[in-house]
């Protein structure tokens, strides 16, 4: 096993960003691919008996460092990907929910409407209030790399703001198929007709293909420019459809195995334990083909050596709700949740001749890397005066130095559809502290990841200096980033059967 590394514990403060580089040497393109809802345990090269196949992944972790220790900002989409784009906290910018979500100042005019106490007045607390739009002030990704020269594109999920607010207005030169929605809940959902922003189709057509087309037909007309290609999978997000042949194939596979379901619980709430999901695996099938006839085309180009991709994930597979798709075990619980079946994702980072071919590398890392590194692996200088909770990895996975430590923060104070609660976590090299926000104070269990990647055991009460010390430490950071904060519920309705204490996740869509 490698040696667990951590990285600059202090947040960095940016260069000035520059004009354009006409005249100067060429940077690396970039190929971001994103997943939506993969869970770290769906794909092959971190999981060898996944239920599901993802050969074009594997082959691209083969071919690449694959970061085992990777981890969303958030367990929800919305604020990941608002740290992927900015190199920015979700908690600093306030943009700490999936946005679409019930605000509490709406969640208390709802209630006031209502005859008779409905699911808002019984939880105990008012999730913190959040901004739904990544702001036109932030600097992003595409931003950063168009002000050096990159050809920008987007397809796919965006779900960072609607009219006003589309990738369009946050420096990419192209937006297919992206806007507020979290999901592909046009007409045909998965199939014909999307109805999706600047995305045609026909009978037949399947969405993760039709995105993977654009995506290749943008590369091919930029081929002699550097360029920057962010796909956003709206795959494996609900609803749950997918390719009928993919889908008998799967069905026949799970009968050929034995599988069955098998059930657990999450705190209240069903946690499936065995992956067969036949719909669910032809989903992850189909945007794992898709991604391949990228990376082909990258072949097909001789563009595959002068690009960097990077694959990732915006949280944990879904495995407590909305249909229970996937089973994350052993890491506990799932999307929606702090534990780390819902922040730790699959990651790789492919960059020929930079970094070692299937290498593989349990430096802990967070989302808001991603700016930083592709910053410095393609030559173009930060924003000036922006504050970067990212560092930039290349030093430790291609040229091997020891990164100063730094701690991993999450901060979710809502209420998850998925069953998670109000709170937040802390990872310091294998120790990882989580708190629950209540009406009547945090409380936390501290998890030696290393010892217990499932967190199973508890080690709060026989390490009570660490975990007052994390829990300390956690505090100090969110009043550093002003972090919002829930609070108790004035409309709580208490009754003798427990009706004041709601299911987890009550709180929204």
């Amino acid at each position: 096993m490698l040696l667990i590394l951590t990285l600059a514990a202090a947040a960095v403060p940016a260069a000035s960003l520059s004009p354009g580089t006409q005249g100067a040497e060429r940077g690396p393109n970039v190929l971001v691919l994103l997943a939506d809802d993969l869970g770290w345990m769906d794909v092959g090269f971190n999981n060898p008996d996944t239920f599901y196949d993802t050969p074009s992944l594997d082959r691209l972790a083969a071919q690449g460092v694959r970061l085992t220790d990777a981890y969303a900002a958030c367990p929800v989409c919305s604020p990941t990907r608002v740290s992927l784009m900015t190199g920015r906290h979700p908690a600093r910018l306030n943009t700490t929910d999936y946005f679409g979500a019930p605000q509490p100042d709406g969640i208390l005019q709802a209630a006031a409407k209502q005859k008779k106490p409905g699911r808002f007045q019984k939880l105990p607390m008012l999730p913190a209030p959040y901004v739904n739009h990544l702001p036109h002030e932030e600097v992003t990704l595409a931003e950063v790399l168009g002000g050096s020269g990159y050809a920008t594109f987007f397809a796919g999920k965006w779900h960072l703001g609607g009219d006003g607010f589309d990738p369009t207005t946050q420096g990419f030169d192209v937006n297919i198929a992206g806007n507020r929605r979290g999901g592909p809940y046009g007409p045909g959902k998965y199939f014909h007709p999307f109805g999706m922003p600047n995305l045609t189709s026909k009978e037949g057509d399947h969405l993760p293909a039709r995105l993977a087309d654009e995506a290749i037909s943008f590369i091919e007309e930029h081929a002699g420019e550097p360029w920057l290609c962010y796909l956003s999978f709206y795959s494996v997000h609900t609803p749950l459809v997918g390719r009928p042949d993919l889908v008998e194939r799967y069905k026949q596979k799970r009968e050929r195995l034995g599988l069955e379901a098998r059930w657990g619980k999450e705190g209240e709430r069903r946690l499936r334990m065995v992956q067969e999901h036949a719909v669910y695996a032809a989903m992850v099938a189909a945007m794992d083909e898709a991604a391949g006839r990228v990376l082909d085309a990258l072949d097909r180009l001789d563009l595959d050596e002068d690009t960097i991709v990077v694959f990732f994930s915006d949280n944990g597979g879904l495995s407590t709700s909305e249909g229970h798709p996937t089973s994350n075990l052993p890491l506990r619980a799932g999307k929606g949740w702090l534990y780390e079946g819902g922040i730790r994702e699959p990651c790789v980072l492919r960059w020929p001749g930079k970094l070692a071919p299937g290498s593989v590398s349990d430096l802990p890392v967070q989302s808001v890397d991603l700016l930083p590194t592709l910053a410095a692996a393609t030559g173009v200088p930060l924003p000036e005066g922006v504050t970067m909770d990212g560092v930039n990895l290349l030093p430790a996975l291609r040229d091997g130095e020891a990164l100063p430590p730094r701690d991993l923060f999450w901060h979710y104070p809502h209420w998850g559809n998925q069953g998670g609660t109000p709170g937040g976590a802390l990872r310091s090299g294998p120790w990882k502290w989580v708190e629950r926000f209540g009406p009547d104070g945090i409380q936390g269990e501290l998890y030696h990841l290393v010892e217990d990647p499932g967190e199973a055991t508890d080690r709060s009460s026989t390490e009570p200096e660490r975990a007052a010390a994390m829990g300390a430490r956690l505090a100090r950071w969110r009043a550093e980033v002003d972090a919002r904060m829930p609070r108790p519920n004035p409309l709580l309705v208490s009754n003798p059967e427990g009706a004041d204490r709601a299911k987890p996740g009550e709180g929204g869509r």
